[in-house]
């Protein structure tokens, strides 16, 4: 398997992070909630989720799933 250096460094700072609140899920949630309320409230964009997940006859689904 391949590695990358930025793939390696973006592993490293999500596990110095989960380290930070002892791997607990529930802790790391909402840390990044927080992280986020306050990006929000700074005035940083937010982008919602799409409301409908696209289903699997979409285009792109049907170009990747093609040569199977």
């Amino acid at each position: 398997m391949l590695n990358d250096e930025v793939i390696d460094e973006v592993r490293a700072i999500r596990d110095a992070h989960a380290a930070r609140f002892a791997y607990d899920l529930r802790a790391i949630y909402a840390d990044l909630k927080r992280s986020e309320a306050e990006r929000i409230a700074a005035g940083h964009p937010f982008v919602s989720p799409p409301s409908e997940v696209p289903g699997p006859n979409s285009a792109l689904q049907r170009t990747r799933f093609a040569h199977r």
